[in-house]
Protein backbone atom coordinates (compact mmCIF):
# COMPACT_ATOMS: atom_id res chain seq x y z
CA UNK A 1 0.00 0.00 0.00
CA UNK A 2 1.40 3.47 -0.44
CA UNK A 3 2.87 4.83 2.39
CA UNK A 4 1.37 8.36 3.69
CA UNK A 5 4.32 10.60 2.94
CA UNK A 6 3.90 9.55 -0.78
CA UNK A 7 0.31 10.01 -1.03
CA UNK A 8 0.85 13.19 0.43
CA UNK A 9 3.83 14.12 -1.97
CA UNK A 10 1.31 13.03 -5.13
CA UNK A 11 -1.94 15.17 -3.77
CA UNK A 12 0.38 18.04 -3.37
CA UNK A 13 2.37 17.84 -7.07
CA UNK A 14 -0.83 17.00 -8.93
CA UNK A 15 -4.31 17.93 -6.70
CA UNK A 16 -5.42 21.32 -7.06
CA UNK A 17 -4.14 23.15 -3.71
CA UNK A 18 -8.02 24.04 -2.32
CA UNK A 19 -7.90 22.53 0.14
CA UNK A 20 -5.42 23.02 3.31
CA UNK A 21 -5.79 18.87 5.48
CA UNK A 22 -4.44 18.18 8.30
CA UNK A 23 -0.95 16.35 7.95
CA UNK A 24 -2.54 12.37 8.50
CA UNK A 25 -3.65 10.18 5.29
CA UNK A 26 -6.92 7.45 5.74
CA UNK A 27 -7.00 4.20 4.26
CA UNK A 28 -9.55 2.77 6.33
CA UNK A 29 -12.74 2.95 8.46
CA UNK A 30 -14.90 1.49 10.88
CA UNK A 31 -17.36 3.26 13.18
CA UNK A 32 -15.79 5.94 15.07
CA UNK A 33 -12.05 4.90 14.16
CA UNK A 34 -10.01 5.53 10.88
CA UNK A 35 -6.43 3.97 10.41
CA UNK A 36 -3.73 5.45 8.01
CA UNK A 37 -1.72 3.45 5.74
CA UNK A 38 0.35 2.76 8.40
CA UNK A 39 -1.81 1.14 10.94
CA UNK A 40 -2.18 3.69 12.98
CA UNK A 41 -5.81 4.18 14.70
CA UNK A 42 -7.61 7.82 15.36
CA UNK A 43 -11.03 8.64 16.50
CA UNK A 44 -12.76 10.79 13.81
CA UNK A 45 -13.91 13.99 15.44
CA UNK A 46 -15.28 15.44 11.82
CA UNK A 47 -17.03 12.91 10.54
CA UNK A 48 -16.51 14.15 6.77
CA UNK A 49 -18.38 17.52 8.07
CA UNK A 50 -21.27 15.33 9.33
CA UNK A 51 -21.55 13.07 6.42
CA UNK A 52 -20.73 10.15 8.66
CA UNK A 53 -23.38 9.99 11.27
CA UNK A 54 -23.84 6.11 10.95
CA UNK A 55 -19.82 5.76 11.22
CA UNK A 56 -17.47 4.76 8.75
CA UNK A 57 -18.80 1.82 6.74
CA UNK A 58 -21.60 1.31 8.08
CA UNK A 59 -22.60 -2.66 7.08
CA UNK A 60 -26.33 -1.93 6.54
CA UNK A 61 -25.83 1.32 4.15
CA UNK A 62 -22.99 -0.70 2.33
CA UNK A 63 -25.38 -3.94 1.97
CA UNK A 64 -27.74 -1.77 0.71
CA UNK A 65 -25.12 0.17 -2.14
CA UNK A 66 -23.04 -2.67 -2.80
CA UNK A 67 -26.32 -4.77 -3.78
CA UNK A 68 -27.96 -1.73 -5.81
CA UNK A 69 -24.92 -1.28 -7.75
CA UNK A 70 -24.47 -5.14 -8.32
CA UNK A 71 -28.51 -4.31 -10.36
CA UNK A 72 -28.53 -1.30 -11.16
CA UNK A 73 -27.00 1.87 -10.73
CA UNK A 74 -28.17 5.00 -13.04
CA UNK A 75 -30.87 5.31 -15.94
CA UNK A 76 -31.31 9.31 -15.56
CA UNK A 77 -34.85 10.91 -15.05
CA UNK A 78 -35.51 10.37 -19.27
CA UNK A 79 -36.67 6.85 -17.72
CA UNK A 80 -38.56 5.73 -14.45
CA UNK A 81 -36.51 3.81 -12.08
CA UNK A 82 -38.11 1.18 -9.65
CA UNK A 83 -36.44 2.40 -6.70
CA UNK A 84 -36.98 6.32 -7.01
CA UNK A 85 -40.76 6.47 -6.18
CA UNK A 86 -40.72 3.71 -3.11
CA UNK A 87 -37.25 6.47 -1.77
CA UNK A 88 -39.91 9.67 -2.17
CA UNK A 89 -42.73 7.95 -0.25
CA UNK A 90 -40.02 7.15 2.56
CA UNK A 91 -38.08 10.16 2.84
CA UNK A 92 -41.17 12.63 2.62
CA UNK A 93 -43.28 10.50 5.12
CA UNK A 94 -40.03 10.34 7.60
CA UNK A 95 -39.38 14.32 7.57
CA UNK A 96 -43.59 14.92 6.98
CA UNK A 97 -43.43 17.15 3.82
CA UNK A 98 -45.80 16.51 0.44
CA UNK A 99 -43.23 16.15 -1.99
CA UNK A 100 -39.06 15.90 -2.77
CA UNK A 101 -36.50 16.91 -5.46
CA UNK A 102 -33.83 14.80 -5.40
CA UNK A 103 -30.38 16.10 -6.08
CA UNK A 104 -26.78 14.88 -5.81
CA UNK A 105 -24.40 17.63 -3.35
CA UNK A 106 -25.58 19.79 -0.39
CA UNK A 107 -24.55 22.78 -2.74
CA UNK A 108 -26.79 21.45 -5.44
CA UNK A 109 -29.27 21.58 -2.61
CA UNK A 110 -29.08 24.76 -1.77
CA UNK A 111 -29.25 26.07 -5.39
CA UNK A 112 -32.48 23.79 -5.97
CA UNK A 113 -33.90 25.81 -2.97
CA UNK A 114 -32.90 29.37 -4.31
CA UNK A 115 -34.61 28.17 -7.62
CA UNK A 116 -38.46 27.24 -6.22
CA UNK A 117 -38.37 29.90 -4.04
CA UNK A 118 -37.59 32.35 -6.74
CA UNK A 119 -40.12 30.63 -9.03
CA UNK A 120 -43.15 30.39 -5.99
CA UNK A 121 -42.50 34.08 -5.13
CA UNK A 122 -43.44 35.02 -9.30
CA UNK A 123 -45.83 32.31 -10.17
CA UNK A 124 -47.65 32.27 -6.52
CA UNK A 125 -46.96 35.60 -4.80
CA UNK A 126 -46.65 37.95 -7.38
CA UNK A 127 -43.60 39.64 -7.07
CA UNK A 128 -42.59 41.06 -10.47
CA UNK A 129 -39.99 38.61 -12.31
CA UNK A 130 -36.64 39.02 -11.67
CA UNK A 131 -36.90 41.07 -8.77
CA UNK A 132 -37.01 38.42 -6.05
CA UNK A 133 -34.89 39.20 -2.90
CA UNK A 134 -34.02 36.23 -0.69
CA UNK A 135 -32.67 37.16 3.85
CA UNK A 136 -29.15 35.37 3.99
CA UNK A 137 -27.38 35.50 7.29
CA UNK A 138 -23.92 37.05 8.13
CA UNK A 139 -21.45 34.16 8.87
CA UNK A 140 -23.55 31.59 6.60
CA UNK A 141 -22.13 28.79 4.79
CA UNK A 142 -24.48 27.34 1.92
CA UNK A 143 -21.58 25.89 -0.52
CA UNK A 144 -18.77 27.17 -2.98
CA UNK A 145 -21.11 27.64 -5.86
CA UNK A 146 -21.35 31.14 -7.81
CA UNK A 147 -24.48 32.25 -6.30
CA UNK A 148 -23.94 31.25 -3.04
CA UNK A 149 -20.25 33.04 -2.31
CA UNK A 150 -22.48 35.96 -3.99
CA UNK A 151 -23.39 36.39 -0.51
CA UNK A 152 -20.62 35.06 1.64
CA UNK A 153 -18.31 37.06 4.53
CA UNK A 154 -15.60 34.71 3.69
CA UNK A 155 -12.76 36.55 1.92
CA UNK A 156 -11.26 33.57 0.94
CA UNK A 157 -14.55 31.70 -1.02
CA UNK A 158 -15.19 34.97 -2.48
CA UNK A 159 -12.40 36.91 -3.31
CA UNK A 160 -11.95 37.12 -6.84
CA UNK A 161 -15.05 35.03 -8.02
CA UNK A 162 -17.14 38.27 -9.01
CA UNK A 163 -18.84 38.97 -10.88
CA UNK A 164 -21.76 38.28 -8.05
CA UNK A 165 -25.12 36.94 -8.10
CA UNK A 166 -27.75 39.88 -7.15
CA UNK A 167 -31.00 39.13 -5.01
CA UNK A 168 -29.63 38.79 -1.73
CA UNK A 169 -30.25 40.85 1.22
CA UNK A 170 -27.84 40.16 4.19
CA UNK A 171 -28.63 40.68 8.19
CA UNK A 172 -27.45 39.37 11.38
CA UNK A 173 -27.30 35.80 12.00
CA UNK A 174 -29.44 35.01 15.80
CA UNK A 175 -31.32 39.25 15.28
CA UNK A 176 -35.34 38.86 15.07
CA UNK A 177 -35.33 42.85 15.00
CA UNK A 178 -32.93 42.86 12.16
CA UNK A 179 -34.83 40.23 10.19
CA UNK A 180 -38.18 41.65 10.85
CA UNK A 181 -37.10 44.96 9.73
CA UNK A 182 -35.74 43.69 6.23
CA UNK A 183 -38.72 41.75 5.92
CA UNK A 184 -40.25 44.70 4.94
CA UNK A 185 -38.26 45.50 2.15
CA UNK A 186 -40.15 45.25 -1.32
CA UNK A 187 -40.18 41.53 -2.80
CA UNK A 188 -39.21 39.61 -0.31
CA UNK A 189 -39.22 36.01 -1.19
CA UNK A 190 -37.63 33.51 1.31
CA UNK A 191 -35.22 33.47 4.20
CA UNK A 192 -32.47 31.05 4.22
CA UNK A 193 -30.85 29.78 6.82
CA UNK A 194 -28.25 27.24 8.85
CA UNK A 195 -30.37 26.40 12.63
CA UNK A 196 -26.52 26.39 13.94
CA UNK A 197 -23.88 28.23 11.62
CA UNK A 198 -21.37 25.11 11.70
CA UNK A 199 -18.23 26.36 9.71
CA UNK A 200 -19.12 29.63 11.54
CA UNK A 201 -17.50 27.86 14.40
CA UNK A 202 -20.89 25.89 15.56
CA UNK A 203 -22.73 29.40 16.48
CA UNK A 204 -25.90 28.11 18.49
CA UNK A 205 -28.65 31.13 18.30
CA UNK A 206 -31.27 31.36 20.98
CA UNK A 207 -33.72 28.44 21.65
CA UNK A 208 -36.73 30.61 20.16
CA UNK A 209 -34.22 32.31 17.07
CA UNK A 210 -35.82 29.62 14.36
CA UNK A 211 -39.09 29.77 15.95
CA UNK A 212 -39.38 33.53 15.70
CA UNK A 213 -38.03 33.85 12.64
CA UNK A 214 -40.54 30.92 10.56
CA UNK A 215 -42.95 32.95 12.30
CA UNK A 216 -42.32 35.96 11.30
CA UNK A 217 -41.73 34.86 7.43
CA UNK A 218 -45.44 33.05 7.88
CA UNK A 219 -46.52 36.41 8.89
CA UNK A 220 -45.52 38.42 5.77
CA UNK A 221 -45.93 35.35 3.52
CA UNK A 222 -42.36 34.88 2.50
CA UNK A 223 -40.82 31.22 2.54
CA UNK A 224 -38.68 29.94 5.34
CA UNK A 225 -35.84 27.74 4.37
CA UNK A 226 -33.97 25.85 6.24
CA UNK A 227 -30.49 24.85 5.09
CA UNK A 228 -29.92 20.97 7.57
CA UNK A 229 -27.45 20.24 5.36
CA UNK A 230 -24.88 20.23 8.35
CA UNK A 231 -26.94 20.27 11.54
CA UNK A 232 -29.82 17.28 9.96
CA UNK A 233 -30.33 13.79 10.54
CA UNK A 234 -29.95 13.64 14.42
CA UNK A 235 -26.70 15.03 14.58
CA UNK A 236 -28.12 18.04 17.06
CA UNK A 237 -29.12 15.23 19.34
CA UNK A 238 -32.89 15.47 17.70
CA UNK A 239 -34.28 14.67 14.07
CA UNK A 240 -33.84 18.09 12.62
CA UNK A 241 -32.10 20.89 14.46
CA UNK A 242 -35.55 22.67 13.74
CA UNK A 243 -37.22 20.17 15.69
CA UNK A 244 -35.89 21.40 18.81
CA UNK A 245 -36.06 19.47 22.00
CA UNK A 246 -37.93 16.26 19.45
CA UNK A 247 -36.28 13.21 18.41
CA UNK A 248 -38.91 11.96 17.01
CA UNK A 249 -39.26 11.80 13.27
CA UNK A 250 -39.94 15.33 12.34
CA UNK A 251 -43.55 15.57 11.47
CA UNK A 252 -45.15 16.26 14.51
CA UNK A 253 -46.38 19.91 14.28
CA UNK A 254 -47.84 18.85 18.01
CA UNK A 255 -44.98 19.39 19.28
CA UNK A 256 -43.94 22.92 20.55
CA UNK A 257 -40.37 22.62 19.74
CA UNK A 258 -40.79 21.51 16.66
CA UNK A 259 -40.48 24.66 13.79
CA UNK A 260 -41.46 22.87 10.24
CA UNK A 261 -39.90 25.08 7.84
CA UNK A 262 -41.19 25.65 3.91
CA UNK A 263 -38.43 24.89 2.57
CA UNK A 264 -36.02 22.04 4.19
CA UNK A 265 -32.40 20.91 2.10
CA UNK A 266 -30.79 17.53 3.45
CA UNK A 267 -27.45 16.46 2.24
CA UNK A 268 -24.31 14.63 3.58
CA UNK A 269 -25.44 11.98 6.30
CA UNK A 270 -28.29 11.06 3.98
CA UNK A 271 -26.62 9.09 2.35
CA UNK A 272 -24.33 7.95 5.50
CA UNK A 273 -21.52 9.34 3.78
CA UNK A 274 -21.44 6.15 1.37
CA UNK A 275 -22.39 7.97 -2.05
CA UNK A 276 -23.78 11.65 -2.47
CA UNK A 277 -27.18 12.55 -1.63
CA UNK A 278 -29.02 15.54 -1.40
CA UNK A 279 -32.91 16.48 -0.91
CA UNK A 280 -35.14 19.51 -1.32
CA UNK A 281 -38.56 18.68 0.58
CA UNK A 282 -41.47 21.09 0.58
CA UNK A 283 -45.16 20.89 0.58
CA UNK A 284 -47.32 20.94 -2.47
CA UNK A 285 -48.29 24.19 -3.09
CA UNK A 286 -44.58 25.05 -3.43
CA UNK A 287 -43.13 22.11 -5.13
CA UNK A 288 -46.05 22.22 -7.43
CA UNK A 289 -44.14 25.50 -9.25
CA UNK A 290 -41.44 22.77 -10.72
CA UNK A 291 -42.52 21.26 -14.01
CA UNK A 292 -40.87 19.24 -17.09
CA UNK A 293 -37.43 20.60 -17.87
CA UNK A 294 -37.86 22.87 -15.37
CA UNK A 295 -34.99 21.52 -13.35
CA UNK A 296 -33.31 18.83 -12.93
CA UNK A 297 -29.58 16.52 -12.47
CA UNK A 298 -28.60 13.33 -14.66
CA UNK A 299 -27.29 11.58 -11.00
CA UNK A 300 -30.36 13.46 -9.17
CA UNK A 301 -32.72 9.97 -7.67
CA UNK A 302 -30.54 7.25 -9.40
CA UNK A 303 -31.73 4.10 -8.02
CA UNK A 304 -28.09 3.84 -6.14
CA UNK A 305 -28.38 6.82 -3.99
CA UNK A 306 -32.21 6.29 -2.87
CA UNK A 307 -31.33 2.97 -1.95
CA UNK A 308 -28.66 4.10 0.55
CA UNK A 309 -30.62 6.86 1.59
CA UNK A 310 -33.43 4.16 2.75
CA UNK A 311 -30.62 2.53 4.37
CA UNK A 312 -29.00 5.74 6.06
CA UNK A 313 -32.37 7.03 7.95
CA UNK A 314 -33.56 3.26 8.80
CA UNK A 315 -29.99 3.20 10.73
CA UNK A 316 -30.77 6.41 12.41
CA UNK A 317 -34.32 5.63 13.59
CA UNK A 318 -33.20 1.85 14.34
CA UNK A 319 -30.03 2.59 16.27
CA UNK A 320 -31.40 6.07 17.84
CA UNK A 321 -28.33 7.87 16.99
CA UNK A 322 -30.74 11.23 17.65
CA UNK A 323 -31.08 10.12 21.27
CA UNK A 324 -27.42 9.06 21.94
CA UNK A 325 -26.45 12.21 20.34
CA UNK A 326 -28.30 14.19 22.66
CA UNK A 327 -26.98 12.02 25.64
CA UNK A 328 -23.42 12.24 24.68
CA UNK A 329 -23.08 15.79 23.52
CA UNK A 330 -24.28 16.62 27.30
CA UNK A 331 -21.65 14.75 28.67
CA UNK A 332 -19.33 16.30 26.62
CA UNK A 333 -19.98 20.13 27.12
CA UNK A 334 -19.86 19.05 30.34
CA UNK A 335 -15.90 17.51 30.36
CA UNK A 336 -14.94 20.28 27.96
CA UNK A 337 -16.57 23.03 30.29
CA UNK A 338 -13.60 21.41 33.16
CA UNK A 339 -11.45 21.86 31.01
CA UNK A 340 -12.44 25.52 30.33
CA UNK A 341 -12.08 26.07 33.70
CA UNK A 342 -8.82 24.55 35.36
CA UNK A 343 -6.34 25.55 31.94
CA UNK A 344 -6.28 28.94 29.90
CA UNK A 345 -6.06 27.40 26.78
CA UNK A 346 -9.93 27.03 25.86
CA UNK A 347 -12.11 29.89 26.50
CA UNK A 348 -15.30 28.59 25.86
CA UNK A 349 -17.38 25.34 24.50
CA UNK A 350 -20.62 25.77 22.67
CA UNK A 351 -23.01 23.25 20.82
CA UNK A 352 -25.88 20.87 20.63
CA UNK A 353 -26.23 17.47 20.83
CA UNK A 354 -22.62 16.22 18.80
CA UNK A 355 -21.83 19.22 16.97
CA UNK A 356 -19.70 20.82 19.39
CA UNK A 357 -17.24 23.48 19.80
CA UNK A 358 -14.51 24.51 21.96
CA UNK A 359 -12.87 28.20 21.77
CA UNK A 360 -8.94 28.60 21.61
CA UNK A 361 -7.54 31.59 23.76
CA UNK A 362 -5.93 32.76 21.20
CA UNK A 363 -6.81 35.34 17.71
CA UNK A 364 -8.51 33.41 14.82
CA UNK A 365 -5.41 34.68 13.13
CA UNK A 366 -3.11 32.73 15.36
CA UNK A 367 -2.18 29.06 14.46
CA UNK A 368 -2.74 27.81 18.09
CA UNK A 369 -5.77 25.91 16.59
CA UNK A 370 -4.45 24.19 14.19
CA UNK A 371 -1.45 23.03 15.97
CA UNK A 372 -3.03 21.93 18.95
CA UNK A 373 -5.21 19.82 16.32
CA UNK A 374 -1.84 18.11 15.14
CA UNK A 375 -1.13 17.44 18.82
CA UNK A 376 -4.95 15.74 18.59
CA UNK A 377 -3.78 13.94 15.70
CA UNK A 378 -0.50 12.66 17.33
CA UNK A 379 -2.71 11.35 20.52
CA UNK A 380 -4.82 9.48 18.18
CA UNK A 381 -7.67 11.97 17.68
CA UNK A 382 -8.67 13.86 14.64
CA UNK A 383 -10.42 17.18 14.26
CA UNK A 384 -9.94 20.64 12.94
CA UNK A 385 -10.04 24.20 13.29
CA UNK A 386 -12.46 26.64 11.50
CA UNK A 387 -12.41 30.70 11.31
CA UNK A 388 -9.22 30.35 12.99
CA UNK A 389 -9.19 29.98 16.69
CA UNK A 390 -12.25 27.53 16.61
CA UNK A 391 -12.28 23.53 16.70
CA UNK A 392 -14.94 21.87 16.21
CA UNK A 393 -15.33 18.31 17.58
CA UNK A 394 -19.09 15.88 15.70
CA UNK A 395 -17.94 12.33 16.22
CA UNK A 396 -19.85 10.31 14.63
CA UNK A 397 -23.36 9.43 16.20
CA UNK A 398 -22.94 5.74 16.74
CA UNK A 399 -19.72 6.71 19.16
CA UNK A 400 -20.47 4.64 22.88
CA UNK A 401 -19.98 6.49 25.82
CA UNK A 402 -17.43 4.53 27.12
CA UNK A 403 -15.52 5.70 23.36
CA UNK A 404 -16.33 9.29 24.50
CA UNK A 405 -14.82 9.36 27.60
CA UNK A 406 -11.69 7.80 26.10
CA UNK A 407 -11.75 10.94 23.27
CA UNK A 408 -12.46 12.99 26.20
CA UNK A 409 -9.19 11.92 27.94
CA UNK A 410 -6.98 12.28 24.80
CA UNK A 411 -7.90 15.76 24.57
CA UNK A 412 -6.98 16.57 28.10
CA UNK A 413 -3.98 14.89 27.89
CA UNK A 414 -3.22 16.99 25.02
CA UNK A 415 -3.91 20.31 26.78
CA UNK A 416 -1.66 18.74 29.18
CA UNK A 417 1.45 18.60 26.95
CA UNK A 418 0.54 21.75 24.89
CA UNK A 419 2.84 23.99 24.30
CA UNK A 420 1.48 27.04 22.19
Amino acid sequence: MITSEKTIELEDQYGAHNYHPLPVVLAKGEGVHVWDPEGNQYYDFLSAYSAVNQGHCHPKINKALTEQANTLSLTSRAFYNNVLGEYEKYVTEYFGFDKVLPMNTGAEGVETAIKICRKWAYEKKGIPEEQAQIIVLENNFHGRTTTVISFSNDPDARKNFGPYTPGFIKIPYNDTEALEEALQKPNVAGVLAEPIQGEAGVVVPDDDYIRKSAELCRKNNVLFIADEIQTGIARTGSLLAVCGDCTCQGHCEQQATYTKPDILILGKALSGGAYPVSAVLADDEIMEVIRPGQHGSTYGGNPLACKVAIAALEVVKDEKLAQNARKLGKIFRDEMQKLVEEFDLFVKVRGKGLLNAVVINDSPDSKTAWKFCVALKDNGLLAKPTHGNIIRFAPPLVMTEDQLMDCVEIIRKTVLEFDK
